[in-house]
């Protein structure tokens, strides 16, 4: 009975990334350059974008990359270069959050 109940998802933030600069690259598209201000930064995980506390933007990362070499995670204190999935309206002050969703099999009913 309970095999049939529905996965229960939760969202758990990885960290968060202050956009520091804003670089144009053409066949790119938009490059924020940031530094981790807490946790970490995961190059599968998901992202929004938000400005003034309100979510602009919410999609997975296309590209992680510390100085030019790809990275598959960024560290707390360190900076890195992200570009957003469809999204360039990127501004200096932007937060970056990452995060993933959980999926844990229900276990009661």
């Amino acid at each position: 009975m309970i095999g049939m109940l529905d996965a229960i998802e939760k969202e758990v933030i990885l960290g968060k990334a202050l956009v520091q600069d804003i670089f144009k690259v053409s066949k790119v598209g938009t490059i924020a350059g940031c530094r981790v201000t807490d946790g970490l930064i995961r190059r599968q995980a998901k992202a929004r974008l938000i400005r003034d506390a309100v979510v602009v933007w919410e999609g997975d990362i296309s590209s992680l990359k510390r100085f030019k070499e790809d990275a598959a995670e960024v560290r707390l204190g360190f900076e890195c270069g992200i570009s957003l999935a469809n999204f360039n309206d990127l501004k200096v002050g932007d937060e970056i959050e990452a995060f993933v969703i959980e999926r844990t099999a229900a276990t009661e009913l």
